[in-house]
């Protein structure tokens, strides 16, 4: 199967979407600040539409044929990621419940890590037990910054 491959330009650093026809499989943030002008596959061209219109402040919940690969545990972390409602947040632990595995917040921990589907899987809502944020591959002041940008986006309703 053919991976395509595409860039989008957000306020906050650019992301590289891969995917292929069964779904997107991977959104992340790409280091440096230049990025090839590629035409987007056909296959892409719906996420790249939703990421802009969730960046406008014009979406709130991503509606894409997703490839999500992992382990079993690690897709129900990220299917209970989905849940959490735009602008809001949980814990590491307040997910571990959910999913019933109350003492695995470490585990959920890690699979949030592993999330290669960031802000479609909003891996940023979720924050340590104490209310403050942790861990985020694409670094900490992004997390801030889209938890802030919900925020500003829910304010404006």
């Amino acid at each position: 199967m053919k991976i395509h491959k595409a860039f989008y330009r957000s306020e906050i650093g650019p992301l590289e979407i891969r995917g292929t026809e069964e779904g997107i499989f991977s959104v992340l943030f790409r280091t440096g600040t230049s990025i090839p002008d590629l035409k987007p596959h056909s296959s892409l061209s719906e996420c790249l539409k939703q990421l802009d219109e969730y960046f406008k402040g014009s979406l709130r919940t991503f509606d894409l044929k997703l490839d999500i690969q992992g382990t079993d545990f690690q897709k129900s972390v990220w299917n209970e990621l989905r849940r959490i409602p735009y602008g809001k947040t949980s814990s590491y632990g307040e997910i571990a419940v959910c999913i019933g595995r109350a003492k695995a917040a470490r585990a959920v921990g890690n699979a949030n890590n592993r999330n290669n589907i960031v802000i479609i899987i909003p891996c940023h809502r979720v924050i340590a037990s104490n209310g403050r944020l942790a861990g985020f591959g694409g670094g900490l002041w992004r997390k801030e910054w889209l938890l802030k940008h919900e925020k500003k986006v829910l304010c404006r309703i």
